[in-house]
């Protein structure tokens, strides 16, 4: 199979462009790369059908965590367009009723006006330990998050609140898929990683050490490698 000429990149929550600047520098000129606006919409359809109406006719499609929700959207709704897939830091289930009960809570606090973006205390749940100092894991994730801002965060958390559960349509998405997560991701666990991998029917599973949920930022390297296995 041929490498793809274009590769959509989608941000999760309180990201942008920022997440995936490793990647998009290291693959330019193998194929052109597409970062989507994720902070428009309120739901996982619509910002999957927003960011299909602004991508090529046929793409590689890489989404890291909210992104990977949109992702499988993107595969639920226009399959045929998708030529290779990739999930990194994500899950394929529901919130279960407690991270719906705490994503309530940050929404009313951030429509109250107390919106702090990331800050150093999100940042473990985040991040592997031994990037917490480091301005350019640490500091682009708080600058991404102030860029993004209250009202696009409100949208994303009642987006993710509302996701269906994936599982059921794994085993439909047949093209060549990349799982990759951190090794110590509190967010998204080994054990999410797995399911999806073994429910996949082409996938390939690869675990990034020392490394938690933002895997694009803090290991740019293991993943750039990946990618570059994964576009062929």
């Amino acid at each position: 199979m041929a490498t793809p000429k274009h590769l959509v990149l989608l941000p999760g929550l309180l990201c942008d462009g920022a997440l995936w600047k490793h990647q998009s520098a290291y693959l330019k000129g193998t194929c052109e790369v597409h970062v989507a606006d994720l902070t428009r919409d309120d739901s996982i359809p619509a910002m999957a059908a927003r960011a299909l109406e602004e991508a090529p006719s046929t793409f590689a499609l890489a989404g890291l965590s909210m992104g990977g929700y949109v992702a499988l959207e993107i595969m639920r709704q226009a399959p045929e367009r998708v030529e290779r897939l990739a999930l990194l830091d994500t899950n394929s289930r529901p919130d279960t009723e407690e991270q719906g009960k705490n994503r309530r809570a940050l929404i009313r606090l951030a429509e109250i006006g107390t919106f702090k973006g990331v800050t150093p205390r999100l940042l473990p749940n985040l991040i592997h330990p031994s990037r917490m100092q480091d301005p350019e894991v640490a500091g682009v994730v708080m600058e991404m998050a102030e860029r993004v801002g209250q009202e696009a965060f409100v949208r994303q958390q009642t987006a993710i609140m509302n996701r269906p559960d994936s599982r059921p349509d794994l085993d439909g998405f047949r093209v060549p898929t990349l799982v990759l997560a951190g090794r110590e991701d509190v967010l998204c666990p080994p054990p999410m990683q797995e399911e999806m991998a073994a429910r996949l029917p082409n996938a390939k599973l690869v675990f990034v050490e020392i490394c938690g949920h933002l895997a694009t930022l803090e290991r740019p390297d293991e993943v750039n490698t990946a990618f570059r296995a994964w576009l062929g």
